[in-house]
């Protein structure tokens, strides 16, 4: 899981991530990393994809759970070409 610092008054881990954060993660990232961009718990995103209900297409490789990254931008609204601004 990818971890950030919070700014001043935020607690750590909840600032809101930026569209160039996301993008960094990579072509995928696991689903921890998923759950915090788009804004929900860890549980509940276990929860989610163990219905098959996580909002964003999971790549499953074994006991290891992978989001697609373009998936993920999708699913936020952003066009793969936008830039952060």
């Amino acid at each position: 899981m990818t971890h950030r610092r919070a700014t001043p008054g935020q607690q750590p881990g909840r600032r809101p991530w930026t569209l160039d954060e996301v993008r960094r993660l990579g072509l995928t990232t696991d689903l921890e990393t998923a759950a915090e961009v788009i804004g929900i718990g860890r549980t509940l995103a276990y929860d989610l994809a163990k219905q098959g209900a996580f909002p964003v297409r999971l790549l499953r490789l074994g006991r290891r759970v992978l989001v697609p990254m373009p998936d993920l931008l999708a699913f936020l609204g952003v066009d793969p070409g936008e830039v952060d601004r």
